[in-house]
Formats: structure tokens, sequence, C-alpha cells
């Protein structure tokens, strides 16, 4: 379709709990831009987030683009609906234009049977021995395989096609970005079976940008990947090769990508991301929503004086109700409680203390990443806070400011993107 909305070959979804950090956000992807590199924003937010903190996506939209006025930003950049569902699409279809369907919890789901067997007759094609170029090893594919891979993925790529359609009803084809999301689940998929998914995701005709499979080993928020590395080097690889072959031979979109949830502080992946994006000329799409409320904390703690006092505010709250703030997230986090520092010793920290324990320097003795992830999926807390913590967040936009950017661009962009 002439006109339609195409993502760049680097993006970059950089969520914003408070809706506060626009601008240094920007500023990150404008320092990308200075090197040569061209990396698009996607401000994302789930409807949990928004329910959690009492917004809107319309102040979503409206944050974003103050700060692409702000700060004079030309090039395109886009709001995303993140992690929704047929049940809350429709709260983001006005505000939003690019949509991260999830349908990881229809995965496993039994799909009509009617439905697998004409996707098995119509596929013949996959059968024997497949090559596909820059995968080592070539795929061996029987009918038993793809029928297995089919009750498993059938019904969420279908689901994902009813979900797309709800949304071009509304805002109209080529005027949103689609991802589809497949990565909160239990087990990652293998090149093979993504091959599958594409298939189908191409027979239901969804203009797919960008996916999100779940890689193995574990994106736990706010921390680096734990696993084996040469596991995830391999498989990413060869997802991105399984791409760029189902994209010639399925009419997919040409600019299909990965997109890497709980992407942001894998620091341990980003050089071999690097180096594969490199070798195939592919692009990439990293999310990196929570550390953006983790820098603002750390930008208040650094402050020193009130900010540094709320901040233990925070702590002490978070681990009183720790037990209800990571319930929801129990898949994607790792805390050891032997770990968490008493909230009567912290709260007798300085601020270089405070900031040591909960800044992601793996190479700092007193980095605490159980502390970090508890104060991750604490920003229901500072939610509560009201005012009060808005406030607090201009008062200290300097320290903030120079926090966030800088995090953004030195340890996300410029690895990944620039090298």
């Amino acid at each position: 379709m002439s006109g339609a909305l195409t993502l760049s070959k680097y993006s970059i979804g950089v969520g914003d709990r408070f809706a506060r950090q626009g601008k240094a956000q920007m500023r990150a992807c404008q320092m990308a831009d200075e090197h040569g590199v061209e990396v698009i924003p996607v401000w994302n937010k789930s409807n949990r987030e928004h329910k959690i903190i009492g917004s809107t996506p319309a102040a979503t939209r409206a944050a974003a683009d103050e700060a692409v006025k702000a700060l004079g930003w030309t090039k395109p950049y886009y709001v995303d609906a993140d992690h929704i569902n047929l049940a809350t699409v429709d709260r983001f279809t006005e505000s939003c234009d690019f949509f991260t369907i999830d349908v990881a919890d229809l995965i496993g789901r039994p799909c009509e049977e009617q439905a697998l067997q004409s996707f098995l007759s119509a596929h013949s094609e996959l059968l024997g021995e497949l090559r596909v170029p820059g995968v080592a090893q070539a795929f061996r594919i029987n009918r038993g395989f793809i029928e297995q891979v089919g009750r498993k993925y059938l019904a969420a790529v279908q689901e994902a096609g009813r979900i797309y359609r709800r949304i071009e009803d509304q805002k109209g084809r080529g005027r949103f970005i689609t991802e589809v999301s497949m990565d909160e689940t239990d087990s990652p998929q293998t090149p093979a079976e993504l091959l599958v998914i594409l298939v189908a995701v191409a027979g239901e005709r969804i203009p797919i940008q960008t996916l999100a499979p779940k890689f193995t080993g574990r994106f736990d928020k706010g921390v680096d990947y734990a696993g084996d590395m040469g596991k995830f080097s391999e498989g990413f690889s060869d997802d991105v090769a399984v791409i760029a072959y189902a994209v010639r031979r399925y009419a997919l979109a040409g600019n299909l990508k990965l997109s890497v949830h709980s992407g942001s502080d894998k620091f341990s992946l980003y050089g071999p991301i690097h180096s594969v994006l490199e070798k195939f000329d592919a692009g990439v799409h990293l999310k990196t929503a929570g550390t953006t409320w983790l820098e603002e904390l750390i930008g208040l703690a650094e402050a020193g004086g009130a900010g540094l006092q709320l901040a233990k505010e925070v702590y002490a709250q978070a681990f009183a109700q720790r037990q209800d703030l990571c319930a929801p997230y129990a898949a994607v986090i790792n805390i050891d409680p032997a770990c968490l520092p008493a909230p009567e010793l912290a709260a007798r920290w300085s601020a270089e203390q405070f900031v040591a324990a909960l800044r992601h320097d793996p190479a700092c003795p007193a980095y605490n990443p159980s502390f970090r992830q508890l104060l991750h999926v604490g920003f229901k807390v500072a939610a509560g806070m009201g005012d009060r913590y808005l406030d607090l967040l201009a008062a200290n936009e300097t320290s903030i400011t120079k926090n966030v950017t800088e995090n953004l661009f030195a340890r996300h962009i410029k690895p990944v993107f620039i090298g």
C-alpha cells in the first residue's frame, strides 16, 4: 500500500511509566543520529501499566508529541499499545500507531481441526530437508512436526489475525505498525518452529513488521541476561536468517525484524546482537520499558535531600508489599529475598550507597540485582504518592535527565545499534 507506515531498520521501545522523560529519551535518539545511525523511538506502555499508574494512552501520545516538538525531531516516531489483546485494544486505537499484539496466552490452545488440516495440506513445500541460507543445519521437517507446531501455535496466530483486523477496521490499512508477541511463554521457539509460525502469519495476512519470540535463557526485568550465551547467539542468528527466508518465500513485509522484549539492561547480549545484525544487514526492535523508571529513581537519590528520602520510602513500601508487587511479574523476575536489605538499613544509606546498589553496574561490588528488580516492579508505590512524586521529578529534572539520557544512549543504543 502506497504511503503505508514503515518501521525503520533500527527502533527502540522507550517505556516511560510516568510520561515525564520523553525529552531525555528523545535526546538519546538524537545522539544516535549525530553518530550517523537512525534509531526510531517508540513510546510503549501496556494496559496493565496504565491501570497501575492511572494514566491513559492519550497522555502517552501527548507526552511523545511534546518531546518530539521540543527537540525538533523530524523523523518518524510511534506510540505503542504494548501487549494488547482483543479485550484491551479498543482504548488504544485512537492514540496509538504501533500495536504489540500479545497472543502468548493462546499458545497451546487447541485450534479447529479443519483449520489445522487445511494448513497442513496447503504447505507441503515445508516437508523434507529445507535449507535456509545462513542456518548451518538443514531443517528436517515432516508432517508430524508441522502438525505439532500447528496445534501449539495456530490458534494464537488466528487470534492475532482477529486482533489485527479489529485495529484495521478502526484505523485503516497501512496506518499503523503491527508486532506479534509470543515471548511471555514457557519455552523458546526453535528456528524451525518460527518458520512455521511465520507461514501461519502470512496465511492470516497480518502485515507484521516486528515479531517477538521467546529466546533461550532468562530475560528478567531490569537485569542482565542469564543463560547460555552461545545458544542465544546461535538461536538469534538462525531466527534472523529464518525471517529473511520467510520474507522472500511468503511475501511478508520486507522490513520484518525481531523484537527483543525485556531488552533493557541485557548488556552481555548487545555485542552478539550487533554482530548478527551486521552479518545479515538486519534490523531489530529493542524494548527497554522499565529502565527509565529506575533511572528516575537513581536521579532522585543522587540529588540527595527530599529526592533521596523519597527513594528510600519507595523501597521501604516496596519491601513491605513485595509479594503483591512481584506476583504479576513472577515469570520475569528472579529476586533472592536473602539479598534484599532491610528497609531500616537502606534508610541509613547515603545517596552514593543507594545509587550504587540500584544502578546496573556489574563491576560495582555494591550493585544488588535483587534490590534493583524489586524497585523495578515497585513503580506502583511511586504512583500511589501522586503529586509528591511528580513534583520531585520536576524539582530534580537536571539530575534525572542526565541519568535517563546517558543510560539509554551509552548503555543501550550505542552497543546495539552503533557498536
